[in-house]
Protein backbone atom coordinates (compact mmCIF):
# COMPACT_ATOMS: atom_id res chain seq x y z
CA UNK A 1 0.00 0.00 0.00
CA UNK A 2 1.18 3.63 -0.93
CA UNK A 3 2.51 5.72 1.79
CA UNK A 4 0.03 8.75 2.62
CA UNK A 5 2.68 11.02 1.68
CA UNK A 6 3.01 9.30 -1.83
CA UNK A 7 -0.56 9.55 -2.44
CA UNK A 8 -0.57 13.19 -1.84
CA UNK A 9 2.53 14.53 -3.52
CA UNK A 10 1.88 11.87 -6.82
CA UNK A 11 -1.70 9.95 -6.50
CA UNK A 12 -4.17 12.72 -6.63
CA UNK A 13 -2.20 15.51 -7.69
CA UNK A 14 -2.57 14.37 -11.51
CA UNK A 15 -5.29 12.38 -13.10
CA UNK A 16 -3.76 10.25 -15.37
CA UNK A 17 -0.60 8.96 -12.71
CA UNK A 18 -3.11 8.40 -10.36
CA UNK A 19 -3.60 4.76 -10.81
CA UNK A 20 0.15 4.48 -10.83
CA UNK A 21 2.28 1.76 -8.60
CA UNK A 22 5.71 1.56 -7.74
CA UNK A 23 6.36 5.19 -8.58
CA UNK A 24 8.93 5.79 -5.98
CA UNK A 25 11.75 3.11 -6.48
CA UNK A 26 11.28 2.63 -10.77
CA UNK A 27 10.65 6.07 -11.39
CA UNK A 28 14.63 7.08 -12.03
CA UNK A 29 15.02 3.65 -14.23
CA UNK A 30 11.91 4.20 -16.25
CA UNK A 31 13.14 7.43 -17.24
CA UNK A 32 16.35 6.30 -17.92
CA UNK A 33 14.68 3.38 -20.35
CA UNK A 34 12.19 5.83 -22.05
CA UNK A 35 15.02 8.04 -22.74
CA UNK A 36 17.35 4.97 -24.57
CA UNK A 37 14.26 4.50 -26.56
CA UNK A 38 13.52 8.15 -27.37
CA UNK A 39 17.25 8.04 -28.74
CA UNK A 40 16.89 5.95 -31.24
CA UNK A 41 16.63 6.97 -34.93
CA UNK A 42 14.12 9.61 -35.24
CA UNK A 43 13.68 12.21 -32.37
CA UNK A 44 16.26 15.64 -32.67
CA UNK A 45 19.52 15.17 -31.59
CA UNK A 46 18.63 17.16 -28.01
CA UNK A 47 17.22 13.73 -26.81
CA UNK A 48 20.65 12.00 -27.20
CA UNK A 49 22.07 14.95 -24.83
CA UNK A 50 20.03 13.73 -22.38
CA UNK A 51 20.62 10.27 -22.74
CA UNK A 52 24.25 10.89 -22.49
CA UNK A 53 24.50 13.00 -19.62
CA UNK A 54 22.11 11.43 -17.27
CA UNK A 55 23.54 9.98 -14.12
CA UNK A 56 21.36 7.63 -12.48
CA UNK A 57 23.63 6.70 -9.95
CA UNK A 58 23.96 10.25 -8.45
CA UNK A 59 20.36 10.95 -8.65
CA UNK A 60 20.26 7.87 -6.21
CA UNK A 61 22.44 8.70 -4.27
CA UNK A 62 21.04 12.37 -4.10
CA UNK A 63 17.45 10.28 -3.19
CA UNK A 64 18.72 9.31 -0.65
CA UNK A 65 18.88 12.85 1.37
CA UNK A 66 15.56 13.68 0.99
CA UNK A 67 12.74 13.10 3.04
CA UNK A 68 9.73 10.85 1.53
CA UNK A 69 7.75 13.68 0.80
CA UNK A 70 10.57 15.36 -1.11
CA UNK A 71 11.17 12.46 -2.84
CA UNK A 72 7.93 12.48 -4.08
CA UNK A 73 7.91 15.78 -5.43
CA UNK A 74 11.43 15.08 -7.17
CA UNK A 75 10.00 12.09 -9.10
CA UNK A 76 6.97 14.06 -10.13
CA UNK A 77 9.11 16.69 -11.19
CA UNK A 78 11.06 14.02 -13.21
CA UNK A 79 8.10 12.44 -14.50
CA UNK A 80 6.69 15.76 -15.96
CA UNK A 81 9.80 15.81 -17.44
CA UNK A 82 9.97 12.20 -18.90
CA UNK A 83 6.50 13.00 -20.23
CA UNK A 84 7.08 15.91 -22.35
CA UNK A 85 10.22 14.67 -23.75
CA UNK A 86 7.76 11.51 -25.26
CA UNK A 87 4.97 13.68 -26.39
CA UNK A 88 7.38 16.52 -28.02
CA UNK A 89 9.46 13.67 -29.40
CA UNK A 90 6.48 12.56 -31.46
CA UNK A 91 6.63 14.99 -34.56
CA UNK A 92 3.61 13.22 -35.93
CA UNK A 93 0.03 14.33 -35.49
CA UNK A 94 0.29 17.88 -34.93
CA UNK A 95 -2.01 20.33 -36.44
CA UNK A 96 -1.18 24.19 -36.76
CA UNK A 97 -3.32 26.91 -35.07
CA UNK A 98 -1.54 29.95 -34.86
CA UNK A 99 1.51 30.96 -37.07
CA UNK A 100 2.86 34.55 -37.39
CA UNK A 101 4.61 36.19 -40.20
CA UNK A 102 7.34 36.22 -37.88
CA UNK A 103 7.69 32.63 -37.74
CA UNK A 104 6.46 31.78 -34.61
CA UNK A 105 3.70 28.93 -34.47
CA UNK A 106 1.63 27.38 -31.99
CA UNK A 107 0.07 23.20 -32.87
CA UNK A 108 -1.95 21.13 -31.28
CA UNK A 109 -2.68 17.80 -31.18
CA UNK A 110 -5.41 15.13 -28.90
CA UNK A 111 -3.54 12.64 -26.87
CA UNK A 112 -5.78 9.80 -25.35
CA UNK A 113 -4.63 10.20 -21.55
CA UNK A 114 -4.07 13.82 -21.63
CA UNK A 115 -6.15 15.97 -23.80
CA UNK A 116 -5.25 19.21 -26.31
CA UNK A 117 -2.07 20.21 -25.60
CA UNK A 118 -0.06 23.11 -27.69
CA UNK A 119 3.01 23.92 -28.24
CA UNK A 120 5.17 26.83 -29.49
CA UNK A 121 7.82 26.81 -31.57
CA UNK A 122 9.73 30.48 -32.04
CA UNK A 123 13.10 32.06 -32.70
CA UNK A 124 14.70 34.11 -29.84
CA UNK A 125 17.72 36.60 -30.07
CA UNK A 126 19.27 35.79 -26.99
CA UNK A 127 21.59 33.22 -25.83
CA UNK A 128 20.34 30.13 -24.01
CA UNK A 129 21.86 30.81 -20.92
CA UNK A 130 20.53 34.18 -20.97
CA UNK A 131 16.71 32.82 -21.24
CA UNK A 132 17.42 30.27 -18.60
CA UNK A 133 18.66 32.83 -15.98
CA UNK A 134 15.40 34.71 -16.87
CA UNK A 135 13.16 31.60 -16.97
CA UNK A 136 14.50 29.50 -13.96
CA UNK A 137 16.62 32.08 -11.74
CA UNK A 138 13.97 34.57 -12.18
CA UNK A 139 11.44 33.06 -12.31
CA UNK A 140 9.60 35.04 -8.99
CA UNK A 141 9.28 38.03 -11.23
CA UNK A 142 7.83 36.58 -14.33
CA UNK A 143 4.66 38.85 -13.21
CA UNK A 144 6.85 41.83 -13.14
CA UNK A 145 6.58 41.48 -17.76
CA UNK A 146 4.24 39.25 -18.41
CA UNK A 147 0.89 40.61 -17.82
CA UNK A 148 -0.83 37.08 -18.28
CA UNK A 149 0.78 36.44 -14.83
CA UNK A 150 -0.12 38.38 -11.69
CA UNK A 151 2.48 36.50 -9.34
CA UNK A 152 4.89 33.45 -9.31
CA UNK A 153 5.70 32.58 -6.07
CA UNK A 154 8.33 29.50 -4.72
CA UNK A 155 7.00 27.56 -1.74
CA UNK A 156 9.63 25.17 -1.34
CA UNK A 157 13.53 24.22 -3.27
CA UNK A 158 14.32 20.77 -3.82
CA UNK A 159 18.27 19.94 -4.54
CA UNK A 160 19.17 22.16 -7.33
CA UNK A 161 16.89 20.91 -9.92
CA UNK A 162 13.08 20.58 -7.81
CA UNK A 163 10.61 23.74 -6.39
CA UNK A 164 6.98 23.78 -6.12
CA UNK A 165 5.80 27.03 -6.96
CA UNK A 166 1.94 28.51 -6.76
CA UNK A 167 1.17 30.93 -9.70
CA UNK A 168 -1.71 33.38 -10.05
CA UNK A 169 -2.94 34.24 -13.77
CA UNK A 170 -4.22 37.09 -14.26
CA UNK A 171 -7.94 37.58 -16.17
CA UNK A 172 -8.21 37.75 -19.69
CA UNK A 173 -9.93 40.65 -21.12
CA UNK A 174 -13.51 40.60 -20.73
CA UNK A 175 -12.87 38.37 -17.91
CA UNK A 176 -13.92 35.65 -20.59
CA UNK A 177 -11.71 33.01 -18.01
CA UNK A 178 -11.70 34.37 -14.38
CA UNK A 179 -8.87 34.39 -12.13
CA UNK A 180 -7.25 30.72 -11.80
CA UNK A 181 -3.98 29.60 -9.71
CA UNK A 182 -1.98 26.43 -9.70
CA UNK A 183 0.61 24.53 -7.82
CA UNK A 184 3.16 22.82 -9.83
CA UNK A 185 6.15 21.07 -9.17
CA UNK A 186 9.26 22.16 -11.72
CA UNK A 187 12.00 19.89 -12.74
CA UNK A 188 14.65 22.26 -14.28
CA UNK A 189 17.70 20.75 -15.95
CA UNK A 190 20.51 21.24 -17.81
CA UNK A 191 21.78 18.53 -20.41
CA UNK A 192 24.89 20.17 -22.15
CA UNK A 193 23.68 23.20 -24.53
CA UNK A 194 19.82 22.42 -23.92
CA UNK A 195 17.95 23.19 -20.74
CA UNK A 196 14.28 21.96 -19.88
CA UNK A 197 11.81 23.57 -17.37
CA UNK A 198 8.97 20.71 -16.81
CA UNK A 199 5.95 21.15 -14.62
CA UNK A 200 2.82 19.87 -13.69
CA UNK A 201 0.02 20.45 -10.56
CA UNK A 202 0.75 19.00 -7.42
CA UNK A 203 -0.29 19.90 -3.80
CA UNK A 204 1.45 21.75 -1.42
CA UNK A 205 0.14 22.16 2.24
CA UNK A 206 1.74 25.52 2.43
CA UNK A 207 -1.16 26.66 0.22
CA UNK A 208 -4.48 25.59 0.10
CA UNK A 209 -7.14 26.59 -2.19
CA UNK A 210 -7.36 29.99 -1.96
CA UNK A 211 -10.96 31.93 -2.06
CA UNK A 212 -11.65 34.35 -4.99
CA UNK A 213 -9.70 31.81 -7.29
CA UNK A 214 -10.34 28.24 -9.65
CA UNK A 215 -7.67 25.50 -8.91
CA UNK A 216 -6.50 24.86 -11.88
CA UNK A 217 -4.28 21.91 -13.01
CA UNK A 218 -1.49 21.89 -15.59
CA UNK A 219 0.74 19.48 -17.01
CA UNK A 220 2.96 17.89 -18.45
CA UNK A 221 4.26 20.98 -19.96
CA UNK A 222 7.94 21.80 -20.64
CA UNK A 223 10.30 24.45 -22.03
CA UNK A 224 13.47 23.37 -24.08
CA UNK A 225 15.88 26.19 -25.02
CA UNK A 226 18.63 24.99 -27.41
CA UNK A 227 21.28 27.26 -29.31
CA UNK A 228 19.91 27.70 -32.79
CA UNK A 229 22.02 25.41 -35.05
CA UNK A 230 22.47 28.38 -37.33
CA UNK A 231 23.25 30.88 -34.70
CA UNK A 232 24.66 29.71 -31.13
CA UNK A 233 23.87 33.05 -30.31
CA UNK A 234 19.88 32.40 -30.74
CA UNK A 235 17.87 29.94 -28.98
CA UNK A 236 15.75 27.67 -30.25
CA UNK A 237 12.65 27.79 -27.99
CA UNK A 238 10.02 25.39 -27.65
CA UNK A 239 7.30 25.44 -25.28
CA UNK A 240 4.54 22.15 -24.07
CA UNK A 241 1.19 23.62 -22.76
CA UNK A 242 -1.17 21.25 -21.83
CA UNK A 243 -3.84 23.08 -19.20
CA UNK A 244 -7.16 22.07 -17.39
CA UNK A 245 -8.77 25.64 -16.54
CA UNK A 246 -11.75 23.87 -14.47
CA UNK A 247 -14.92 25.44 -14.44
CA UNK A 248 -17.53 25.95 -17.43
CA UNK A 249 -15.89 27.40 -20.14
CA UNK A 250 -16.52 26.19 -24.05
CA UNK A 251 -13.49 24.20 -25.61
CA UNK A 252 -13.13 26.89 -28.55
CA UNK A 253 -13.10 29.37 -25.70
CA UNK A 254 -10.29 27.62 -24.12
CA UNK A 255 -8.27 26.52 -27.02
CA UNK A 256 -8.53 30.01 -28.12
CA UNK A 257 -7.04 31.78 -24.95
CA UNK A 258 -3.99 29.10 -24.38
CA UNK A 259 -2.76 29.21 -28.32
CA UNK A 260 -3.36 32.90 -28.09
CA UNK A 261 -1.01 32.92 -24.31
CA UNK A 262 1.86 31.20 -25.83
CA UNK A 263 2.32 33.72 -29.00
CA UNK A 264 1.61 36.47 -26.11
CA UNK A 265 4.18 34.76 -24.10
CA UNK A 266 6.99 34.79 -26.34
CA UNK A 267 6.41 38.40 -27.51
CA UNK A 268 6.18 39.73 -23.79
CA UNK A 269 9.66 37.68 -23.64
CA UNK A 270 11.10 39.04 -26.10
CA UNK A 271 10.39 42.34 -25.01
CA UNK A 272 11.81 41.86 -21.59
CA UNK A 273 14.97 40.68 -22.67
CA UNK A 274 15.41 43.26 -25.00
CA UNK A 275 14.60 45.59 -21.81
CA UNK A 276 17.56 43.39 -20.14
CA UNK A 277 20.03 44.26 -22.82
CA UNK A 278 19.21 47.65 -22.57
CA UNK A 279 19.80 48.24 -19.27
CA UNK A 280 23.17 45.64 -18.92
CA UNK A 281 24.50 48.17 -22.07
CA UNK A 282 23.92 51.58 -20.30
CA UNK A 283 25.55 49.66 -16.93
CA UNK A 284 28.57 48.87 -19.22
CA UNK A 285 28.96 52.36 -20.00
Amino acid sequence: MLPATFKLCAGISYRHMRNMTGLRKNAMIAIHHELNKLSRPGPSAWINHIRRRSSLPSSRIAEETYSEAEQCYVQQGQQALQKSISILSDLDGWQTEIESVSGDKVMSKVLPDIGKVFKLEVMLEQKTDELYEELVDNMEQMGEWNPNVKQVKILQKIGQDTMITHEVSAETPGNVVGPRDFISVRCAKRRGSTCFLAGMSTQHPGMPEQKGFVRAENGPTCIVMRPSAEDPNKTKFTWLLSLDLKGWIPKTVINRVLSQTQVDFANHLRHRMASNGGVEAAIAC
